[in-house]
């Protein structure tokens, strides 16, 4: 039908044209409630948003020489995060003349994920970047 036929018979009835593909010959409209339209769409693209799921990184900072307590107590930490459902991200600080000694580092990482080995497993192996040096724990499934 022609384009004033389309515009009387949505004014008759309340409702709005819309194009729906405007490169073919005729262009394709539709006769609807366009208001309600971009409000059913919003709510869908809303239940599409709530669906997703999100993950958290959580950092925990070391050094190479960290004493027994300390280790104790970030462990807990990591542990209590790995179970709130959340991934962690263990990192080795070196300063100074540290950095020479990586091996000090790598141990304290390693220990971590045997600690950790009973609900977490590293998704890489330990890697070092620059002075830091980290791996990433995720929860096994």
């Amino acid at each position: 039908m022609s384009l004033n036929e389309a515009l009387n018979i949505a004014s008759e009835k309340n409702l709005d044209v819309a194009l729906v593909s405007p490169n073919t010959v005729p262009p394709v409209c539709k006769i609807m409630n366009y208001g309600k339209y971009k409000f059913e769409q919003a709510k869908r693209e809303k239940e599409a948003k709530k669906k997703q799921k999100v993950f958290e990184l959580k950092e925990i900072r070391v050094t190479p020489n960290i004493e027994e307590h300390d280790f104790g107590f970030k462990s807990k930490n990591a542990r209590k995060f790995l179970e709130d459902g959340a991934k962690v991200k263990i990192t080795v600080r070196f300063r100074g003349r540290e950095v020479n000694n990586v091996k000090l580092g790598e141990a304290v990482i390693n220990k971590f994920i045997e600690e950790l080995s009973d609900i977490a497993s590293p998704e890489k192996k330990p890697l070092l970047e620059g002075r830091n040096m980290f791996v990433i724990l995720s929860k096994k499934a």
